[in-house]
Parts: structure tokens; sequence; C-alpha cells
């Protein structure tokens, strides 16, 4: 973040997982899970998705972890289901490193970019975005703090919407 960005602002984190968790238990025990940053809680989003591949049960496990007081309705399964389908590269995009030239496979550790402008935060709602490698501009996810516990949990997934697809599926490539 510049000098300009903070006079702004415009706010930006990078945050550094080790490793992905593959289950509620595992996600639970991360450093983020206490749900107190909005930009952790974003970032664990992505991190969630990133098992929709191998297992979609537990990604939605630990999504519905991370949706709080408000669990995943039909329709946001089914959302997940058309926006991930043969398409579950999108998720791994948002990881640093991750691009259409390499079929997104991220650098190691993971790292996810979640940013923030003047008019990310409306009372108790917060619209964050994160950055992509196949996207040309950040995407947004929408978050709500529940005041009583000061916990930040994911409402929208408008982030998973079409990015360039991978080079070796990409007939145009």
């Amino acid at each position: 973040m510049g000098f300009l960005d903070f006079l702004s602002g415009n706010k930006s984190k990078d945050i550094t997982f080790r490793t992905l968790p593959k289950n509620i238990d595992e996600l639970k025990v991360m450093p983020q899970a206490g749900l107190t940053d909005e930009f952790e809680v974003a970032a664990l989003v992505v991190a969630a998705l990133c098992r929709y591949e191998e297992s979609i049960e537990d990604s939605l496990e630990m999504l519905n972890f991370l949706k709080g007081p408000s669990p995943l309705c039909n329709m946001d399964v089914q959302f997940l289901r058309d926006r991930l389908y043969g398409k579950t590269y999108k998720t791994r995009s948002f990881l640093a490193g991750a691009t259409p030239n390499n079929g997104y496979t991220p650098s190691v550790p993971f790292t996810v970019k979640v940013s923030s402008n003047p008019h990310s935060y409306v009372e108790t709602l917060a619209t964050l975005y994160l950055h992509s490698g196949g996207a040309d501009s950040p995407r947004p996810i929408s978050l709500r703090k529940k005041p009583s516990t000061g916990q930040w949990f994911v409402t929208q997934f408008s982030f998973l919407a079409d990015i360039r697809l991978p080079v070796e599926e990409n007939p145009w490539a």
C-alpha cells in the first residue's frame, strides 16, 4: 500500500497461510479463526473454497462456519455449484502466484491479497476486494459484523465470476 492509498482510505492486507485447511477442525485451529478481522475472514473463505475441488462436503462445512448465524441455503449451494463446476481453478486464482499461464498453481506459502476502499464500510457491513491472477480488477466479497461478538461473517460470494481460462484449457491461447 502506497502513501496515496493510505491518504485516500484504501487499505490492503496480504493474509498468509502455511497450509490450506482440509476440514472444519483444521480451519477452527487456524490463527485467523477468531473471525475478528474482516480481511482474514475474506481470506479464510478463499481457503475454504480451495477445498471444494477435492471435497465439496468439507468445503461447505467450512463455509457454514464462516457464514455464522446464517448458514448456506440451497440457493447458495447451487450458486457455488454453478460457479465452480469444472472451474475450480477460480478459487486458486485468488492465491498469490496463480495465473492462467501456470494453470493457476499458487506459490507456497499461500497468500491472499484483500483490499478495501473508502466506500467499503456501511455500519456493520463490509465489501472487501479479493485479488485474482485471472481477473483485471479485484473481485468483491461481502461480510457482516456481529456486534455482540465482534466477529465477521461472509454474506455473499460475488467474487466467483468467470476469469481467464488456464492457458492449457484456452483454445485461443
